[in-house]
């Protein structure tokens, strides 16, 4: 009698046992799928933001020319007077670079007097340019800045002297 007992009680804790896992299994599933969703839609809604809408149109923006002293020989001065306008993709990016103008003559000042004739006067050394100027007007200029969609850099004037 003693023995049915125990076989019984046996019984009843793997019972439990099972009942226990086969419930853990379900939260771990429904977890797993409710995380999931979660993911799929902040991924959805990030790729919406990450989006903006861009004109049809082109859509430039003017930068008015300056003029920098270059890198190079000590004794000779080097100047490089450069005019140019930024294609962007939407007015959103247009206001905003309007806006943020000192800034953005500011960067463009610093990286275009940090360059030497000799690399100017190359096709390579204008294109490496381009990518400069993009790199910088990249970093963001303020708290609350959105995307800037930024082209292509269009030299109107170039001079070296």
């Amino acid at each position: 009698m003693a023995d049915d007992a125990s076989g019984k009680s046996r019984g009843l804790f793997a019972l439990a046992v099972v009942a226990v896992l086969l419930v853990a299994a379900l939260v771990a599933t429904n977890l797993y799928l409710l995380l999931r969703e979660d993911r799929s839609a902040a991924t959805e809604n990030a790729g919406q933001a990450k989006n903006p809408e861009r004109a049809k149109d082109p859509i430039f923006v003017r930068v008015d020319p300056f003029t920098v002293n270059l890198q190079g020989d000590r004794f000779a001065n080097r100047l490089l007077y450069v005019g140019l306008s930024l294609q962007v993709g939407n007015r959103e990016t247009q206001d905003f670079l309007r806006e943020h103008m000192p800034q953005v003559r500011s960067r463009l000042l610093i990286l275009h007097s940090s360059q030497t004739p000799e690399s100017l006067a190359t096709l390579e050394g204008k294109q490496s340019l381009v990518r400069g100027i993009l790199a910088a007007l990249a970093e963001p200029m303020a708290n609350q800045q959105p995307e800037l969609l930024i082209d292509d850099v269009l030299f109107t004037e170039f001079i070296v002297q």
